[in-house]
């Protein structure tokens, strides 16, 4: 089954909030959380806080991706905030496998990702621990980039890989490319632009194949 996560970043808080409760209204599995730190990329978003202020405001399963440099530190955090699954990025920690260690110590899902240029075989020695692979089909920071075509074969490698572990992507999904990353192998799509752009439902519900 093909699961949507509808991508928020930092907005007014009464917005973020309202904008929580239109998205489970319209079938988006999961809420995607991007979390930057102007260091591991140039833009600032929200944190731990606001975090635990959104989650009483929904029920649906918080995905929080840590764009930042030594995501260690802030994991317990992000746990108590309220993350369901924290994703931490191969190229911001040199000590990847404790952090997996650690998020899963809570008892939380685990993800990894991989930025473009990222080789598929860094994962390697990771890969068994994790219960999410992301792939970033654009450069991490921005918004409303265009899809990088090499993201497909990254795809296609991990599911060769590990055929049971979850394949995120994000960046540049629409319901055309979203049909071709599924076709590669993913199962949970990232969408911010596409879904925010016109009719919550009508959008996620294309993302899975339907009108």
């Amino acid at each position: 089954m093909i699961k949507v996560a509808p991508s928020v970043l930092a907005a007014d808080f009464s917005i973020l909030k309202e904008e929580l409760v239109n998205l489970e209204k319209a079938g988006a599995d999961y809420i995607h959380l991007d979390v930057m730190d102007g260091n591991f990329v140039p833009n600032i978003s929200f944190g731990a806080p606001v975090i635990k202020e959104l989650r009483k405001c929904s029920k649906l399963i918080f995905d929080v991706h840590l764009m930042v440099e030594m995501p260690e530190r802030y994991i317990e955090d992000f746990v108590n905030a309220g993350a369901d699954i924290i994703t931490v990025h191969v190229e911001s920690t040199n000590h990847l496998d404790r952090t997996i260690e650690l998020i899963k110590s809570y008892g939380i899902k685990a993800g990894v990702t991989l930025n473009p240029a990222t080789p598929v075989e860094s994962l390697k020695y990771i890969i068994n621990k994790v219960d999410m692979v992301l792939v970033m089909s654009v450069n991490p920071g921005f918004g409303g980039q265009s899809f990088i075509e090499y993201s497909l074969d990254k795809i296609r490698e991990i599911r060769n890989m590990r055929p049971d572990v979850d394949i995120q992507v994000d960046g540049g999904i629409t319901d055309i490319t979203a049909k071709r990353v599924v076709e590669a192998g993913a199962n949970i799509l990232v969408a911010g632009s596409y879904v925010f752009n016109g009719d919550y439902k009508e959008k996620i519900d294309s993302l899975r194949g339907g009108k």
